[in-house]
């Protein structure tokens, strides 16, 4: 008889859990980390808001994806790759210098001087939501010829803000909350925010992917407090 006592226990033993995977954007690392530390069921990749829309087109497997820029959710929705879409939170653009620069005046000559021979790093102008707000930002100021030579596009804003924190580029333009979360920088100008599009997260669940607790944890995410501690605004309706 014990020779069936083995196949029975392995049939009743229930299998683990997979883990939630939550492809988010890399300024959202921090309070995003606070939220999954509470669970002990989810795995989050960070990377550009870009980035991660073409993977999921691409068939990456993911249960919730959170963004930087509503255009790229949209090319998702619009791919039918996602459901019930929900904005988050809202952000700032700010110019920051390595820690303890002075302000930089926002003109030509003030960006020319902080500049010197280096470059401002910048998200991906073309992908990365940071690098597409901050190019808005400088294009409203009249400032894009003066720098659009000039710089260093990194593959998210945390690598931007790397950059500038290593003090491999003078100048950079990132998220507030990201400057808020590097001591290495010190804000050395504010964007004004009638220069470029309103900066709004938005989440959203994978489309055919009914995994446990998905739904539940983009309303804690929703909810949490560690975002706006962290400094993330509430979207401006």
């Amino acid at each position: 008889m014990f020779r069936w006592l083995f196949p029975i226990l392995m049939f009743a033993t229930p299998l683990p859990a997979e883990p939630l995977t939550i492809f988010a954007a890399a300024s959202l690392a921090g309070p995003l980390d606070e939220v999954a530390a509470e669970r002990d069921d989810v795995a989050i990749a960070y990377a550009g808001s870009g980035a991660i829309a073409r993977q999921i087109d691409q068939g990456a497997p993911a249960d919730v994806v959170l963004l930087a820029n509503t255009d790229w959710m949209d090319w998702l929705d619009g791919r039918g790759l996602v459901t019930e879409p929900r904005l988050l939170f809202s952000n700032r653009i700010v110019l920051v210098a390595p820690a303890g620069a002075g302000t930089v005046e926002l003109t030509d000559e003030g960006l020319d001087v902080a500049l010197g021979d280096g470059r401002l790093a910048i998200g991906l102008v073309e992908s990365v939501p940071a690098g597409i707000y901050g190019k808005a930002a400088l294009e409203g100021l009249g400032l894009w010829d003066e720098v659009s030579t000039r710089l260093a596009e990194a593959e998210n804003v945390r690598a931007a803000l790397a950059l500038v924190a290593r003090g491999e580029a003078p100048l950079g333009l990132v998220y507030a909350t990201d400057a808020a979360a590097e001591p290495g920088v010190s804000v050395v100008a504010d964007l004004p925010e009638d220069s470029h599009p309103q900066i709004l997260y938005v989440g959203a669940l994978i489309a055919g992917n009914d995994a446990p607790g998905a739904a539940e944890f983009l309303d804690a995410v929703a909810s949490h407090p560690a975002f706006p501690d962290a400094g993330f605004l509430p979207v401006d309706e």
